[in-house]
């Protein structure tokens, strides 16, 4: 009987200690974003809205992008717990052609400290200019 009390002492402990830890997270609305259909030579922009579901302020101290084709503003403020946060991209299509999946890397100090966000599109030829 003394053991089984134990255990549950010890549980309760375990489980409220689990709600006790503090530490941001971040959640994406829409973690990949479709964008169609566009022309060579176009620039896309787009925004990636989050909200911070933890408990402790978030910071987004970097993004990695896979070229210099793409561009991101994060935001410079600490988001608050409960609170929305944009991270706008632009994409530049110069160089691009047919089929694009690119990724965005998030680097914050939630519990998973990196998140990856994803746009897609197809980029047609340059439209004529006459």
């Amino acid at each position: 009987m003394v053991l089984l009390h134990r255990f549950i002492l010890t549980l309760s402990f375990v489980s409220l200690a689990s709600f006790c830890i503090a530490q941001p997270a971040i959640k994406f609305d829409k973690p990949t974003q479709h964008l169609g259909f566009v022309h060579q030579g176009d620039t896309l922009h787009f925004a990636y809205t989050f909200t911070n579901t933890g408990n402790q302020p978030l910071v987004i101290s970097d993004t990695k992008v896979e070229c210099g084709c793409t561009v991101v503003e994060k935001p410079a403020e600490p988001v608050q717990p409960g609170k929305q946060g944009v991270i706008k991209v632009s994409f530049n299509t110069n160089t691009a052609i047919d089929r694009q999946d690119r990724t965005v890397t998030v680097i914050s100090n939630a519990g998973e400290s990196t998140a990856v966000l994803r746009f897609k599109c197809i980029v047609l030829k340059a439209k004529n200019k006459s």
